[in-house]
């Protein structure tokens, strides 16, 4: 099992230079061509959901991005440090009763982008932080 770990400061002018560090392990690893492109548009949008919440939580700490090569798959996990609001909790700040709509309508937009594009995903999330698991088939590489 091989793996990339990429970190990041939590700025958008990032986000592109993670999208292609992905799309270019990703080949390597064996991933279909024609996918190539959901990759580094699943990418992009976990990217700029993290960094998005991270600038909006404070939160100084780096996104995380390990690609990881297993024998007949190729996961990106994409992590944050950013206070999640569990279901059913308040956002931080709100009154009671309060919801903060916004933010939880652009975490679902994005989220169901993700989930449009890739088959396999996972996320988690919590107080202390969340995280997106994509995983793609790969071809073994005698195929290639």
């Amino acid at each position: 099992m091989a793996t990339v770990e990429l970190r990041f400061s939590a700025l958008p002018e990032h986000v592109r230079t993670a999208r292609l560090v992905a799309a270019a392990v990703a080949r390597r690893a064996g991933v279909d061509d024609a996918v190539l492109d959901e990759v580094r548009l699943a990418v992009g949008e976990a990217c700029t959901r993290a960094v998005g919440l991270h600038q909006s939580n404070g939160v100084s700490a780096p996104v995380r991005v390990a690609l990881i090569e297993d024998e007949k798959q190729f996961s990106i996990e994409v992590g944050d440090e950013a206070p999640h609001v569990v279901p059913g909790d308040r956002a931080p700040g709100a009154r009671p009763g309060e919801v903060d709509l916004d933010a939880e309508g652009e975490d679902e937009m994005g989220l169901a982008v993700i989930s449009g594009l890739v088959d396999d995903v996972e996320v988690t999330a919590g107080e202390g932080g969340g995280l997106i698991r994509m995983t793609w088939p790969t071809t073994p590489a005698e195929l290639l």
